[in-house]
């Protein structure tokens, strides 16, 4: 396998980054329990045809932790610095869950700067829901951590969650060995970002978008995928069968297979 290049873009906070290939920028966004390297997969496969890149948002990974809430916003120019800092005019945004939120607060706020939009098995979070279910949402995934409990000691749970029944261990276990290293501060204040966003504005979109779920996904069903693309103009749809949550790492060969091509198209 040819290795990727690591490397922190500055200022404070600095944002790890893999990356390899030639090409137009694609940067990979993880999810709530992720990080770089649950993309490394994509990252040898997109490279002979784009210039790929794996982040690890602020406070997860390598990237440094940071004071404050988990804010889109501040998300979306740490986004900025990375395409900046490749010297990229535009890049394609491929976000994964958490990161698919991400993807779709980026295009909002800096449309001009994605040549395309692909949302993975992700929702528009839950701040259309009445105040007091999020309330309980938030409560009952901090819960366990505000109590004392660490990361590691509910990576298990949540990575079965996450999984189809027909996922190999594999799979599981590096989806433990993700949630385990998360920043435990970090993971609390996404949890509450992510329960209380609201106001995406997806019916104008105009970037070439791609929505892509997983068929077994049981946190984002399709259902849920196919709902944000009815509402993005012109966006495309794809399932991935026997795929989870996590279709990126459960069917590696099927998610790059749709999402490069999609890219391809649109470069």
């Amino acid at each position: 396998m040819t290795k990727w290049t690591s490397e922190l873009i500055p200022p404070a906070p600095r944002i790890a980054v893999d990356h390899m290939g030639n090409g137009p920028l694609v940067v990979f966004l993880h999810g709530i329990g992720g990080n770089r390297t649950l993309w490394h997969e994509q990252l040898v496969a997109f490279a002979p045809h784009f210039h790929a890149v794996a982040w690890d948002a602020r406070g997860y990974g390598s990237s440094d932790d940071f004071e404050g809430p988990f804010d889109f916003g501040d998300i979306s120019a740490d986004l900025i610095r990375v395409l900046d800092h490749f010297k990229a005019e535009k890049a394609h945004i491929v976000g994964l869950s958490m990161g698919g939120i991400i993807a779709m607060e980026f295009c909002g706020r800096f449309p001009d700067r994605l040549q395309t939009l692909t949302i993975c098995d992700s929702s528009e979070g839950l701040g259309a829901i009445p105040a007091d279910q999020r309330r309980d949402f938030i409560r009952s995934r901090q819960e366990p951590l505000l109590a004392g409990k660490e990361p590691r000691d509910i990576a298990a749970e949540v990575a079965r969650s996450l999984t189809s029944s027909s996922a190999p261990e594999s799979v599981y276990e590096r989806l433990v060995e993700g949630m385990a290293a998360l920043h435990k501060g970090t993971y609390l204040k996404a949890i509450e970002a992510v329960a209380n966003v609201k106001g995406l504005k997806l019916e104008e979109i105009r970037a070439p978008t791609h929505v892509v779920v997983g068929g077994l996904d049981r946190l984002a069903p399709p259902s849920v995928s196919r709902g944000l693309s009815e509402r993005i103009p012109k966006a495309e749809f794809s399932i991935i069968p026997e795929a989870g949550h996590i279709a990126n790492i459960e069917q590696p060969q099927a998610f790059n297979d749709i999402v490069s091509g999609f890219l391809l198209r649109h470069r």
